[in-house]
């Protein structure tokens, strides 16, 4: 199956309105938008999650550091890219950054705690182990964080599975945070 990256000028009719917004916000259309204008349903929701994001209790660089343990987790290379792109200009730490593309434990204890709950959630598909919890509780995070890791975890897997299927290809405003995936096949 061949995925088409969409512009507002190909895409459906009732994605363009979503495209146009998602020009006007970054100043580009990224590549993973365009193939989700192929379904006006899959681009709405993304566009939507992330805008509902804007009032998450998780800071800008915890967000990335959700984006980013999903992605690699899942070995999305696009993803990765992309969101090590936006953690730079959320003015994430670069040893936090480097240890998160090279699945590494952090070396700031609080987010340490989110990337395990998130490895958690993760491997045990949302049966996550009390101690688990217990450990991301007494990092000082609750349930509204745990929520809005769970909403994250959902909008990545939307695009880490679209762009593993459509074999999105990176743009080139992520070009500089290229990275790649360890179980990626063909292209």
């Amino acid at each position: 199956m061949k995925f088409q990256v969409h512009t507002k000028d190909t895409a459906p009719e009732t994605s363009r309105a979503t495209l146009e917004a998602t020009a006007k916000k970054y100043g580009f259309v990224p590549n993973l938008y365009g193939v989700l204008a192929g379904s006006p349903a899959a681009v709405q929701a993304y566009a939507g999650i992330n805008k509902a994001l804007e009032q998450s209790a998780l800071s800008p660089v915890e967000q990335q550091v959700v984006t980013l343990v999903v992605s690699t987790t899942n070995d999305c290379a696009y993803c990765v890219g992309a969101h090590s792109t936006v953690a730079q200009m959320v003015h994430m730490p670069e040893d936090i950054l480097s240890a998160l593309r090279e699945q590494r434990q952090l070396p700031d204890r609080k987010l340490n705690a989110l990337k395990t709950l998130v490895m958690s959630v993760l491997l045990h598909r949302g049966w996550v182990p009390d101690e688990d919890l217990e450990f991301f509780t007494a990092a000082g995070y609750g349930q509204q964080h745990l929520l809005d890791v769970l909403t994250i975890v959902a909008l990545k897997t939307l695009s880490n599975y679209t762009n593993h299927i459509a074999h999105t290809p990176l743009d080139p405003q992520f070009a500089a945070q290229a990275w790649k995936a360890k179980g990626a096949t063909g292209g």
